[in-house]
């Protein structure tokens, strides 16, 4: 039976081969609360362990879009997969969640038990620093869907809130700060804008050196998703948090106002913090409107939290003694929108 199912281009040894070299990987991540190993049919997870009084379970899932693409044509596949956490559990700490267990999809077009392996190393390593343990998983072989070298992935994260924690966006109120937390770069958006305006238009190659960036562009390009869990679990227990905005797809104009009442809006200083210099690299080669740059990129912000003005410099001093950059980029009004100034 093996055999004529290799014959039609799946190949069932192979995946027996991807389930044991992916073990050791994610039993690194085994926190309170992992029950089961990987290779089962459901993965376990004993939330009692955690002895909440009102837990509430937080779900995200994401994919890492195309800079896939990039990991792909560089043959780098060891941190694509710190960028799949990132963009899941990145979106369940908005509401004070702390990430439990993560779960992957990887879908091929030809199964490489090795590329799959560097993948799930870099899974592995986004769940450790996030805290979450990676309790299973799927590998697809699919010939028919995929090329050979091609692959897809997609992240699934779960965590966990006390219902009383969960910050309420109506106690916002005009006059209170913005606090952003510096990016690592383009994160994992806008690369199908990025890939055009670099490759397709002013014909680059990854192994370009660029002085502007300090790297090659491939090194800019695959800079992995900051994961911000450590950094807000330094702030949740110190002062109160009335919303916090991922920084994704959509940018600045479309993120914030989800966190914030529909009555109200923000101002936010550009010269306030440091915008990275791929962002303005990007921006000059596409000849794109300064405005538009702040509703496709992070320009330096991935995380944008909401607190009283009087808590602003204890928050960026924790923040900093989590091992990130904070700043304080803007304030609360009364106007309905995203204002830049």
């Amino acid at each position: 039976m093996s055999d004529k199912y290799k014959e039609s281009g799946v190949d069932i040894l192979k995946g027996y081969e991807t389930v044991k070299r992916i073990k050791n990987h994610a039993n690194k991540t085994n926190n309170l609360g992992f029950m089961a190993n990987i290779g089962a049919f459901g993965g376990l997870f004993d939330l009692s362990k955690y002895q909440l009084k009102k837990p509430v379970l937080v779900s995200g899932t994401d994919g890492v879009g195309t800079k896939l693409l990039i990991a792909q044509e560089a043959r780098i596949h060891d941190t694509i997969g710190i960028d799949l956490v990132a963009m899941c559990v990145n979106d369940i700490i908005t509401v004070l969640a702390k990430p439990l267990f993560f779960l992957d999809y990887v879908a091929l077009g030809k199964l490489e038990p090795e590329i799959v392996e560097q993948i799930i190393e870099g899974i592995s390593k986004g769940c450790l620093e996030a805290g979450c343990a990676l309790i299973g998983g799927e590998t697809a072989e699919m010939p028919d869907m995929y090329e050979k070298n091609h692959y897809d992935l997609a992240g699934f994260a779960t965590g966990v809130v006390e219902k009383d924690q969960i910050p309420n966006i109506n106690q916002i109120q005009e006059g209170n700060v913005l606090i952003g937390i510096a990016s690592s770069g383009l994160h994992s958006n806008g690369y199908t804008l990025v890939r055009k305006i670099l490759f397709k238009d002013h014909h680059y190659q990854l192994q370009d050196y660029i002085e502007e960036l300090g790297k090659t562009i491939q090194d800019e390009l695959l800079e992995p998703t900051k994961i911000y869990v450590k950094a807000i679990e330094a702030i949740q227990n110190e002062i109160k948090v009335h919303g916090i905005s991922h920084i994704t797809g959509g940018g600045f104009l479309e993120n914030i106002p989800r966190s914030l009442p529909e009555n109200l809006g923000v101002v936010i200083k550009k010269s306030s913090f440091r915008i990275l210099p791929i962002f303005s690299l990007l921006e000059r080669l596409g000849n794109i409107p300064h405005q538009e740059m702040f509703n496709i990129f992070n320009m330096g912000i991935g995380m944008v939290v909401i607190i009283d003005k009087e808590d602003s410099s204890k928050v960026i001093d924790l923040i900093t003694k989590a091992g990130f950059t904070a700043y304080e980029i803007g304030y609360v009004t009364s106007a309905k929108g995203v204002f830049l100034q």
